[in-house]
């Protein structure tokens, strides 16, 4: 029989599914992949059952509903003064993912060289190569997640048409600061590039560190297009209802993937999310201040059962290492030992890397701590009383 498609078919099933998978199979709690374990606010769920239940409940416009067009573009200027022409600067997809393929495949021609940070989100990789554009990766790398100014210069030339910039970071936990992105901007316009920009957790950074997006610095806002989701900020995963800004040139050559992508979202959804974008400023500064308590609650509990924990900066995210454990094998095999013995399940890191366990990242492991502090007492409970024993 003929081949199925081999760049695709390079890639096994996630890791995020595969550890996800042996969690239930083995009744771990699962502080792997990174879900909440509540259902997010009533009051935006009661906006998208009473939608559901009074319509429309056909196709919505194909760039979103005004209504949510027009607050994402309001969100944005109010927690950044980004000033967005609703009309022709923002675009509803069906989840942050999907923005991302659109924005590669409405971007990139077969040939054109994007730049990439590692760790990185796993879909990155395989949609940017099925769009046809080459990888050019710099490493980012535990436990201080220095960014390499050297590294990501050689990374640009005249052939880079993108850098696709994530933070705060999946999985890192990294959340980049004002020089860092300064530099960043200053390759971008040297080298006359795009910047694709994931910010799905930008309600989510810790300490007092400012959330800055790439788009507000000078020269930014005709070159970048920036990624919010829906899922991330209300803590509602399965909803995959995405909101992206940016310079009209590049929210009309994503419009051009999207519509042979998903073509549209729930209009229930949208009016809902819609809704929840227009809550007062306080809800959105209270997510971070909540999610630091439970980042504090997980770390603190690893620490005192002998992890190395890392600074994590924002996101859902813990990175740990667990050499001084005495665990003599690499981040799969530990958290494997780690799901099946111990009862909960982590991420390992080396998967975020190209070369996997031959990357030479292979003792570090990403847990997930936006759940119930009970679930997180408990996970905390049974890894104290397997590495006590031990």
């Amino acid at each position: 029989m003929k081949p199925t498609n081999t760049i695709l078919g390079e890639y096994g099933t996630t890791i995020f599914a595969v550890m996800s998978g042996l969690a239930t199979e083995h009744g771990a709690i699962n502080l792997g992949q990174g879900f909440p374990d509540v259902d997010g606010p009533a009051d935006i769920r009661a906006v998208a059952e009473q939608v559901t239940h009074d319509g429309p409940n056909q196709y919505p416009p194909m760039m979103g509903l005004p209504e949510l067009r027009q607050a994402a573009a309001d969100h944005n200027k109010t927690f950044y003064d980004l000033d967005i022409d609703w009309q022709t600067q923002s675009i509803v997809t069906s989840g942050a993912t999907e923005a991302i393929a659109a924005c590669l495949f409405g971007l990139i021609e077969p040939g054109d060289e994007v730049v990439l940070i590692e760790p990185l989100y796993d879909c990155y990789l395989p949609i940017l190569r099925r769009a046809g554009g080459v990888p050019k990766l710099v490493r980012i790398e535990p436990p201080h997640w220095e960014l390499p100014y050297e590294a990501l210069e050689e990374a640009f030339s005249d052939k880079t048409k993108a850098i696709l910039l994530n933070t705060p970071t999946n999985p890192a936990a990294k959340v980049y600061s004002k020089d860092e992105l300064e530099f960043i901007a200053g390759l971008v316009k040297k080298h006359d590039a795009y910047a694709i920009c994931d910010e799905v957790y930008e309600h989510l950074t810790f300490d007092g560190r400012p959330h800055i997006p790439l788009m507000t610095l000078p020269g930014m806002a005709e070159r970048c297009i920036k990624i919010g989701s829906a899922g991330k900020t209300f803590s509602m995963t399965g909803w995959k209802v995405g909101y992206s800004v940016g310079a009209p040139k590049l929210i009309e050559a994503m419009s051009k993937a999207h519509q042979f992508l998903t073509f549209t979202t729930p209009p229930n959804l949208q009016k809902a999310v819609a809704y929840g974008l227009n809550k007062e400023v306080d809800h959105f500064k209270s997510l971070g201040a909540d999610m630091q308590s439970k980042r504090d609650r997980l770390a603190n509990g690893l620490r005192k059962i002998g992890f190395e924990v890392m600074d994590g900066q924002g996101t859902y995210f813990l990175a740990t290492d667990f050499r001084p454990l005495g665990f003599n094998g690499n981040d799969v095999e530990f958290c494997r030992h780690l799901t099946i013995d111990a009862g909960v399940g982590a991420v390992p890191f080396s998967p975020f890397y190209q070369g996997g366990i031959e990357s030479g990242v292979t003792h570090f492991a990403r847990f997930c701590f936006c759940k119930q502090d009970s679930l997180l007492d408990e996970a905390l409970d049974r890894l104290s009383k397997h590495f006590g024993g031990v």
